[in-house]
């Protein structure tokens, strides 16, 4: 296989986590730590509304979910249930049952990551960002899920910035 011979069109950060679409991430957390040793997991619930200009397809959406994580170095594992709503989630599950569908990449400024993806046909297809604290800073974390499952390797790729609040 040869390298190359352009630029890429963007260069990504490193992996930030890899997203797997689960039925119950409690079950899954406690079947990931007994038997990979991986944990232990925080687990959370995500209101996906308005408030987190949440938007699936383009449009505005509501979701709730729940996400087990847990890190693995400095890579987390990150097992997503969909209790309510529509999201790139439901359908991976409807049409693989539970699975890797995510690999995520930190980026610098997303904005402009996802514009030079648009000529290639990568679009967003889920959005949100949320603020969050850790170690006392209060940060602004931005995500988007692409239509890259569209085009190779049937996974979707998904950007994730965090910046000071």
């Amino acid at each position: 296989m040869s390298a190359p011979s352009e630029s890429p069109v963007v260069k990504l950060g490193p992996i930030s986590h890899v997203g797997i679409v689960v039925e119950d991430c409690e079950q899954a957390a406690v079947w990931w730590e007994r038997v990979f040793g991986i944990g232990p997991f925080s687990i959370d619930t995500y209101e996906l509304d308005a408030s987190t200009n949440f938007k699936f397809k383009g449009e505005p959406a509501e979701a709730r979910m729940k996400a087990a994580i847990a890190y693995s170095g400095k890579i987390f594992v990150e097992l997503v249930e969909v209790m309510e709503g529509e999201s790139p989630h439901t359908e991976f599950l409807r049409a693989h049952g539970e699975g890797l569908q995510h690999v995520a990449f930190s980026v610098r400024d997303i904005h402009k990551v996802v514009a030079d993806l648009a000529p290639e046909g990568l679009t967003p297809i889920l959005e949100y960002q949320f603020e969050t604290e850790q170690d006392g800073q209060r940060l602004l974390v931005q995500e988007v899920y692409l239509n890259s499952a569209d085009f190779i390797g049937g996974s979707t790729v998904q950007l994730i910035e965090i910046l000071p609040a």
